[in-house]
């Protein structure tokens, strides 16, 4: 085993390593979210699939579903294992203390850490399923990769982050500097719009879909969930009007198709979820987006209603996912928890700040302080209650 003391070390918007230790913290946090606000009387899905499961809106609902509901839980991800001094992924850690604290409260927990594309690993969740499990009566598909590489035609895509049809111009933030500053995305060519559906739509979704539903292995009335995002008119450019938007439309396509299949299969159901922005380290490398969330945070926190990932699936799974709960969609179909977020009010404020915001008052206008230490917590570091002083095991093992 090896101990080291950990220091964060980052290149703009990316985190190279991560804090075991500081991981476990923000696990137990998010723990204790759950726990503190879960009705007395709630029930809820008892066997959960969580593809993607080991950051962000993937973790958080599988604590949600473990701690909320007391259920099963198979949790599916690709991240880095640690490697001498090399300390491993941040997803890792998470999913190591996810188990731990899993062990410790009685709850059954499995995870599968591969290419979550591939046949293989489909394969070794079904037979989980099949041979410890049960029958899944909810499938959690929150997978982020900028990359996929296709089973059956072998061909890899990679997903690009640009705006579609014009050139696009907009404030964003340098994350190293602090500096706010213009950017410029050329329009994606159509195959980079093609391979940004491949990578980031709903193909993989509807493949594990079927496999589950092929052989047996989800249980009547199941219902599947993916995760998408809207947002205002600041971020359409190269959100909602971009590649990403393009690939997010392929996901209600898809949502809206397996809705149908699960319906006449088995009575069952399939949602997009529509959630608040918040930070990831995809979000962190999305022009304009940073600087959006900066202006965001401040204005919810001001207004307190400011939420964090497990906060949204607090409400995701305590609201819409419990048992004998009808989810409420709006004239689309999406479950909206973006709702506090889109507020008028809020959008309304963040209207009036954007065109004034600069280098000089980013600090007064926005909460750039918060999104970095979002940021740094999604690693494991700047959590509260933790000495980074002292060395910490990096070669735990799941």
């Amino acid at each position: 085993m090896s101990q080291q003391i950990v220091k964060q070390r980052s290149r703009g918007f990316i985190c190279v390593n991560a804090h075991p230790a500081g991981c476990a913290k923000n696990l137990e946090d998010q723990i204790a979210v759950i726990t503190a606000n879960r009705p007395a009387s709630i029930d809820g899905p008892k066997n959960v699939l969580v593809v993607g499961s080991s950051t962000g809106y993937g973790l958080a609902s599988r604590v949600a579903a473990a701690w909320g509901f007391g259920a099963k839980t198979l949790g599916v991800f690709f991240e880095k294992v640690p490697e001498g001094k090399r300390t491993a992924t941040a997803g890792y850690y998470n999913s190591v203390a996810f188990h731990r604290a899993a062990e410790r409260d009685g709850l059954w927990a499995k995870s599968l850490n591969g290419d979550a594309f591939s046949d293989e690993l489909k394969d070794q969740a079904a037979n989980i399923i099949r041979d410890e499990m049960g029958p899944i009566d909810l499938v959690i598909y929150s997978l982020a990769s900028p990359k996929r590489s296709d089973p059956r035609s072998g061909q890899t895509f990679s997903s690009a982050l640009k705006s579609i049809g014009e050139t696009y111009t907009g404030k964003t933030i340098d994350l190293g500097s602090g500096a706010v500053t213009e950017v410029t995305v050329e329009p994606a060519s159509p195959d980079e719009i093609a391979q940004t559906v491949a990578v980031m739509g709903g193909e993989d979704w509807q493949w594990w879909i079927d496999k589950l539903l092929s052989e047996d292995l989800l249980a009547a009335g199941a219902r599947t969930v993916a995760y998408t995002y809207i947002g205002p008119r600041h971020t359409w450019p190269i959100y909602r009007d971009g590649t990403i938007g393009a690939a997010k439309d392929h996901v209600k396509q898809t949502s809206d198709a397996l809705n149908e299949r699960l319906r006449d299969a088995i009575g069952g159901a399939a949602y997009v979820s529509v959630n608040k922005a918040v930070v990831t380290q995809a979000s962190a490398a999305i022009p304009v987006v940073p600087l959006y969330i900066s202006l965001l945070f401040r204005v919810m926190k001001q207004k307190g209603i400011h939420e964090g990932t497990i906060e949204q699936m607090r409400r995701l799974f305590f609201e819409h996912l419990a048992a004998d709960v009808e989810p409420t969609v709006d004239a689309s179909g999406l479950i909206r928890i973006d709702d506090w977020e889109m507020r008028d009010d809020v959008q309304q404020e963040i209207a009036e700040l954007w065109p004034r915001v600069t280098t000089e008052n980013l600090g007064e206008l926005a909460d750039f302080a918060g999104l970095k230490r979002n940021f740094s917590r999604l690693f494991g570091f700047e959590v509260d209650g933790v000495d980074y002083d002292l060395p910490v095991e990096t070669e735990s093992l799941l």
